[in-house]
């Protein structure tokens, strides 16, 4: 039965077919060549795993980010960020990592993030003299921000999976990992522009700088909203999300006035079509698990690991290892779904705090978002920059490894994912 479901998975990510029927498919042709279950459990199991509670929160983030970016507000984000580093050296490509390390405060979405302000700030730089495959890698790095940094939807999906944590306690660990992400590419960045002199620089003026600020408040209190209503208990993190919506409408249609009533069946559709799409790869991924772990892939691969004699750390390590493979093929959120059951006991097993485990994994499966050949980062920068995918699959290498080294920070220094959390209390 193990090597039907593996068997069939592989052979359909072979010939091409999405990620999300390829699990249902090979799920299907599971049960029915063992004949242990009724065919009933699919559409059971399908349904199990999208009925919660916690997972509304995604319909409404998604909305919320679509509303803001109707909003216009990320050029309200562009312009305070040039004015508050755009000085520095590599210019245009710090204001790229600052504007995402913003903007993930919005959407909560790599894919959302390499779309929109990434894909603007790729196309400032180009025009300001950096190479269209610099201007490429370097967007598509700093989406990976996204995921991080609060809110995220991956954080929910991964909360609704595992009982061991909540979306507050996983939202506030997300925290100090995101802005050493952001960081850790402003650096690479930096150094890789003294040696090239990529671009060119702004002017610093404090005028400008408060001017910005200004317009970019409104953007700027959305992630303090969400998280201040969270952590001071006036709303859960799935309340947060609708609070969000309504937060993202009022700013668009009585701030900024770049919203109209009419723009509005447009956005709902496409934030349906999104949540549409999130919820069949949760759904198709929910019976793959279920499998998993009634094959008892989760027992025998703890087993393999106890054999090995590991400690905590190499045993994260040698995790982290075999969920870098995974993400080079399987997309984040289905990867989420289909890893947590397997390794999750495992890190329980070693005693390793809940939250560093699931910063470590959403940290990894969110660089293979920039790693070929499934990489889903790279193909939206590739569409929206008109670059060949090899050439941003080679320009975002060195920004890759300044996300591996965080990841490793994050491996060997638990506090980072952890200290946070327990400093409001939030101990899972």
């Amino acid at each position: 039965m193990i090597a039907v479901l593996l068997i069939s998975f592989l052979v359909a990510l072979l010939i091409g077919l999405p990620v999300a029927f390829i699990m249902g498919v090979s799920g299907l042709l599971t049960l029915t060549v063992d004949g242990g279950f009724p065919l009933e459990v699919l559409p059971q199991r399908l349904f199990n795993g999208i009925n919660s509670f916690p997972l509304m929160a995604v319909p409404f983030f998604i909305l919320a980010s679509e509303l803001m970016t109707a909003s216009r507000i990320s050029n309200a984000l562009l312009g305070f960020c040039n004015a508050l580093v755009g000085h520095i050296r590599g210019g245009l490509g710090q204001v790229n990592v600052l504007v995402s390390m913003f903007f993930a405060g919005i959407s909560g979405s790599a894919l959302a993030d390499a779309a929109g302000p990434s894909a603007i700030v790729m196309r400032m730089m180009r025009k300001s003299g950096y190479t269209p495959q610099y201007a490429a890698g370097l967007s598509a790095a700093t989406s990976t921000i996204g995921p991080i940094i609060p809110p995220s939807i991956i954080m929910v999906i991964y909360a609704v999976t595992d009982g061991n944590v909540t979306i507050a306690g996983l939202f506030l660990a997300g925290i100090i990992p995101g802005v050493l992400l952001g960081l850790a590419l402003a650096l690479m960045n930096y150094i890789l522009s003294a040696r090239s002199d990529n671009g060119h620089r702004t002017a610093f003026s404090f005028r400008r700088m408060w001017t910005s600020f200004y317009k970019a408040v409104p953007a700027l209190m959305m992630p303090a909203l969400i998280l201040g209503g969270i952590l001071s208990g006036a709303f859960t993190a799935t309340e947060a999300g609708a609070i969000a919506v309504f937060y993202a409408l009022a700013v668009g249609l009585f701030l900024t006035r770049s919203l109209s009533v009419s723009d509005l069946p447009n956005i709902l559709l496409r934030s349906g079509v999104i949540t549409s799409a999130v919820l069949i790869v949760v759904s198709m991924a929910a019976i793959f698990a279920w499998l998993l772990t009634v094959l008892q892939v989760p027992s025998a691969l703890a087993s393999l690991l106890e054999g090995m004699d590991l400690g905590p750390t190499a045993a994260l390590l040698v995790m982290a290892l075999i969920i870098l493979f995974c993400g080079l093929f399987i997309d984040t959120l289905p990867a989420v779904i289909i890893l947590v059951p397997v390794l999750g006991p495992i890190a329980a097993h070693y005693g390793i705090d809940p939250l560093h485990f699931a910063m470590m994994l959403i940290l990894n499966l969110t660089v293979g978002m920039v790693t070929p050949p499934v990489g889903p980062v790279l193909f939206v920068i590739s569409a929206v920059g008109r670059i060949r995918i090899e050439s941003v699959s080679r320009a975002v290498l060195p920004f890759l490894l300044a996300e591996l080294l965080v990841l490793l920070l994050i491996i060997f220094i638990p506090e980072i994912s952890t200290w946070v959390p327990n400093l409001f209390g939030y101990q899972r």
